[in-house]
């Protein structure tokens, strides 16, 4: 290192969430200390988990869903519906939660300073995708000697 110059700052994993909690309460979100560092966000009747990442940025810890009690359901794809999951059940997906969802998300980045993905931001992206008509494909196709 050259003489003069300060190494640069790091984020300590102690101090990281301070940072972030704070853009996020100013955002309007209501933030909540976990186990481990984990950070538990929500707005708009949806929640997520954040995290320092070995580099002190916030990643998800869990995908952003909908709160069910004190659960996060996450969105999973039938191909004919969506549906919020959670450990014990399975709810319909309605409109006005999706949109919830969306706008949720949006403002979790823009306050985070993190950057929109595009295919995020064009609508709701799921955690599963499962649709029957692909059931099976998955297999190697025989073929059966003449």
């Amino acid at each position: 290192m050259a003489k003069g110059k300060n190494p640069p700052e790091t984020v300590q994993p102690d101090t990281w969430p301070d940072t972030w909690i704070d853009r996020l309460k100013e955002a309007g979100f209501t933030v909540q200390a976990e186990d481990g560092g984990r950070v538990r966000v929500s707005k708009h009747g949806c929640a997520t988990v954040i995290e320092p990442s070995p580099s002190g940025e916030p990643q998800f810890a869990l995908r952003p869903g909908m709160e069910i009690g004190e659960n996060i359901a996450h969105l999973v794809d039938q191909g004919f519906q969506k549906f919020w999951q959670d450990d014990d059940r399975r709810l319909p997906a309605l409109s006005a939660q999706l949109q919830a969802l969306h706008r949720f998300g949006q403002e979790l980045r823009e306050g985070m300073g993190l950057t929109a993905l595009y295919n995020e931001a064009l609508g709701t992206v799921s955690s599963r995708y499962h649709y029957d008509r692909l059931e099976g494909r998955e297999k190697p196709k025989r073929r059966q000697p003449f």
